[in-house]
């Protein structure tokens, strides 16, 4: 595959993305899609960046839990990884691959902080400190140098992502007084893809003799969707069993949000009173088991069917994920921001299923009551 062009420009050199984009694109390549090669941006520290490089962009993803009821377990080698850049080091290479005609995508994974402007940023930093002020000056680099425009994959865990970004760019490039027609180019010439992703990588949780070595190797789970929102323009896009193009990608998070997150979020009434610490703990507990199905099958689903695609699978995926023997999913995790999750995530549920059916939803409203508990005592 190092014959292939740099056209990802990537910013985020962590875990998520080795497990996920840069999986799918190196499995694309190795079925002859030719995608290309991934130019990797660190834009806090260098050891990510470094190994990378040491390890010439190769490192392995170990796939482990069930799937269809059966144990996977299994090592793959990820090799799209072309090199990485460190931008605070090598801002004018970050601005060369900018300027590439073989460039087709820009990719980031930020999280939330990613998306907050820096009042101190200025058009002529080397680079900006905020992210988007960083793709501002690279896209202004790519229209200053008459190439045409970019697909933006944005991989950050907010619905609207890339309408959001899009908003955050063109009111910097306002601020900045910078050309009325790069701010045409930026909105119409680039494509702008909201997406919603979906699959838990981790740290290797022991060290595991099949990646001996390997300081950038990863663990994941076999479920995987990248849903993507087209909006007219796939055909740019790669094709992976994980990807789903799609019109809206507004179901997919309603989805993901109302019966995956919520499952985690209400099954914190259930195990931490009886002192559980992880996920897999409560699966195994018959009585929890029984109350999830029920929570999710009778009061979730009913209320989102014909509002997104195929719940009631999605419900017993979610069933299966959390089963998975070889992921630490802390409950201690799931109760950060627990009132802010309970209030996105079970509560418009509950709503929705007094307006639909007449009556409480029991479980739900349970979930909801011992939050509240939780949340006065801990207020006291």
């Amino acid at each position: 595959m190092s014959e292939l062009s740099e056209t990802v420009l990537q910013f985020g050199s962590g875990k998520f993305l080795r497990g996920f984009a840069d999986l799918f694109i190196h499995q694309a390549n190795a079925e002859g899609q030719r995608v290309g090669r991934v130019v990797v941006v660190q834009t806090t520290g260098q050891e990510r960046a470094d190994g990378l490089n040491r390890q010439g962009g190769r490192y392995h993803v170990v796939v482990r839990g069930l799937s269809g009821g059966q144990v996977v377990d299994r090592v793959e080698e990820s090799a799209s990884i072309s090199r990485a850049l460190i931008a605070t080091q090598h801002w004018p290479d970050v601005l060369a691959v900018a300027r590439s005609p073989e460039l087709r995508y820009v990719i980031s994974n930020t999280a939330e902080a990613g998306y907050t402007l820096d009042p101190a940023d200025r058009p002529t930093d080397a680079p900006p400190r905020s992210f988007p002020a960083k793709l501002l000056l690279l896209l202004a680099e790519r229209f200053g140098a008459g190439q045409p425009g970019v697909a933006i994959l944005p991989c950050e865990l907010f619905e609207g992502n890339a309408d959001l970004l899009r908003g955050l760019l063109l009111q910097l490039a306002s601020a900045w007084a910078l050309p009325a027609a790069l701010g045409s180019w930026i909105e119409r010439t680039c494509t702008w893809h909201n997406v919603l992703v979906d699959r838990i990588v981790a740290l290797p949780r022991a060290p595991d003799p099949r990646v001996a070595g390997d300081g950038l190797a990863v663990e994941a789970e076999p479920y995987a969707l990248w849903a993507i929102e087209a909006k007219g323009h796939p055909g740019h896009l790669f094709r992976h069993p994980a990807i789903r193009v799609t019109e809206d990608v507004k179901p997919f998070f309603l989805r993901k949000v109302r019966i995956l997150n919520a499952a985690h979020t209400a099954m914190c009434a259930q195990a931490v009173p009886r002192g559980l610490g992880l996920v897999r703990e409560a699966m195994a507990d018959a009585e929890i088991d029984g109350w999830l199905r029920r929570l999710l099958f009778e009061e979730i689903v009913p209320v989102v069917a014909g509002r997104v695609e195929r719940p009631q699978e999605f419900a017993q995926q979610t069933i299966e994920r959390f089963q998975n023997p070889f992921l630490d999913h802390k409950f201690s995790d799931i109760l950060t921001y627990h009132e802010q999750k309970v209030a996105i995530r079970l509560m418009p549920t509950r709503e929705a299923y007094i307006a639909k059916f007449g009556r409480e939803p029991p479980l739900l409203s349970a979930a909801i009551a011992w939050a509240e508990k939780r949340s006065t005592h801990l207020h006291q």
